[in-house]
């Protein structure tokens, strides 16, 4: 049933939840512990209240490394699992580059495992260490990319396999109820393009705890072709949430809606026809009932606009892109939509920043999706980083977890200097980690970006990517529950 206009301009008047589309965004209170806030004055009193309220929120300063990898809290440490071209996977080959989206899972006799993606364009001469082509694991010979299997054992050992190989730009992608992963292609090359002898733009699915189930790999085409990032499934309802990273115009935010009477679990995505399902973009309202057509028209914090879902008339893009199939005023649109993570009963999606193909200019929000209540509520928002190399203040969020201790993990893939960073309920930020990897030089130092933020299944360490050169990390210390 559709959530009318009326519907939610009435429910806003009464509960409050409803905020106008106000101007632009100003300026960020950015440094630890300020909020998000897109008035300058606000942002000062932001700052002046947390430091009489809010005192210890996040865990202090961030100390530099002596061995130049990761700054970190006094009292944390981390420990390096996989470095490309150093580390060695179970079949000998060196671990693939590129480390993006990532989950962990609890296995076997007390280890963990991660499923890690690995984000590697095009042809297979482009890279050093593309993912190997495995037999019986391979989707597109021709394709670089694909994800790998990491087993860190009790004892301190890892393993490391590959789970899929062949596909293209393994972005993010999302953890299921049942314990697989879901891997996102962020390229849609069709067969013939750059060397691709397959079509890309597809949803794979993975399984860690069991091998033989990821032979002949299949792509998911119900969730459609397009320049894939994230995907989330909803426990309760059965639908997927998925996002979109590309431009001109800008990508949409997509549900999935599985046939009726369809049960999830393990090898059931395999069971399905390419085309069953409904797969949807999203149109949005404010609480005056009038369409917003850019996530970035939001310049508040506890913004709130309410969903409707529009068919997509052709997922598999056969020719025209997805996002192009629709005109305007049919639905809304986000800049640089990246990564997702379901928790409290809801998606909660990142727009990683928004320049001037966005009617306002941001550097990052987080929106949180309630299905029950078919809402957007603006949770975070960074304004435009003036100094990005400066450190303190934080832009481009990418990869996004729900922390067991309360709010978000968030890893920064901005400009300049590179960040883990936490974020409050009420959207107060605070650093976790800074790369210190310069793969830059001296003079012009450059820094990668973070990505594959997650915890393990018991909280107490937290995985995290450098993208390049390729290293997963297991963060730990004194975790603490966080405030608002």
């Amino acid at each position: 049933m559709s959530l009318t206009r009326r519907d939610f301009a009435r429910t806003s008047a009464i509960t409050g939840a409803g905020v106008a589309l106000a101007g632009s965004v100003g300026a960020l209170a950015s440094a630890p512990n300020a909020l998000a806030s897109y008035d300058t004055d606000a942002a000062d009193e932001a700052a002046e209240e947390s430091a009489v309220t809010h005192h210890g929120v996040g865990y202090g300063p961030l100390l530099p490394d002596p061995k130049g990898i990761l700054a970190l809290p006094a009292g944390f440490s981390y420990k390096i699992i996989t470095y490309s071209g150093k580390t060695k996977l179970e079949s000998g080959e060196f671990t693939p580059q590129k480390h993006d989206g990532t989950a962990t899972f609890d296995g076997p006799r007390g280890t963990t495992l991660l499923v890690n993606n690995h984000e590697l364009k095009g042809s297979r001469a482009r890279w050093e260490h593309p993912v190997p082509l495995t037999e019986g694991l391979v989707y597109d010979p021709a394709a670089s990319g694909g994800c790998t299997v990491v087993e860190v054992r009790p004892d301190g050992r890892v393993a490391e396999w590959v789970g899929i190989a062949g596909t293209s730009t393994n972005c993010a992608g999302g953890r299921t109820p049942w314990d697989t992963w879901l891997t996102c292609e962020e390229n849609s090359d069709r067969a013939g393009e750059n060397g691709m002898t397959k079509d890309h733009g597809y949803v794979f699915e993975v399984d860690p705890l069991d091998r033989r189930a990821n032979r002949d790999p299949k792509p998911l085409k119900f969730f459609g072709r397009y320049d894939h990032e994230a995907v989330v499934i909803d426990p309760r309802r059965g639908h997927a949430y998925l996002t979109e990273d590309d431009a001109d115009p800008n990508g949409l935010f997509y549900r999935w809606v599985p046939p009726k009477g369809f049960r999830h679990g393990r090898g059931q995505f395999r069971t399905l026809a390419d085309d069953v399902g409904v797969l949807q973009a999203p149109k949005c309202f404010d609480s005056g009932g009038r369409h917003v057509d850019d996530l970035s028209r939001a310049t508040k914090i506890g913004t709130v606009y309410g969903v409707d879902w529009i068919d997509v008339p052709d997922r598999d893009a056969g020719k025209t892109a997805v996002r192009e199939q629709f005109g305007p005023g049919e639905i809304t649109r986000a800049r640089k939509l990246e990564g997702m993570w379901w928790g409290d009963g809801g998606a909660y999606i990142v727009s990683s920043y928004a320049r001037e193909e966005s009617p306002v200019q941001h550097d990052g929000q987080v929106w949180f999706y309630d299905p029950s209540r078919r809402t957007l509520t603006l949770k975070v928002l960074l304004g435009v980083n003036p100094d990005p190399a400066e450190d303190g203040a934080l832009d481009g969020p990418d990869n996004i977890t729900v922390s067991p201790y309360g709010g978000l993990v968030i890893a920064e893939d901005g400009e300049g200097i590179q960040h883990l960073f936490g974020a409050t309920d009420s959207g107060r930020t605070y650093p976790i980690a800074r790369n210190e990897v310069n793969i830059g030089t001296e003079e012009e130092p450059e820094y990668s970006e973070f990505a594959g933020v997650t915890f393990s299944p018991d909280g107490r360490t937290l995985f995290a990517s450098i993208q390049e050169p390729g290293i997963l990390l297991a963060i730990t210390g004194p975790w603490k529950r966080q405030q608002r």
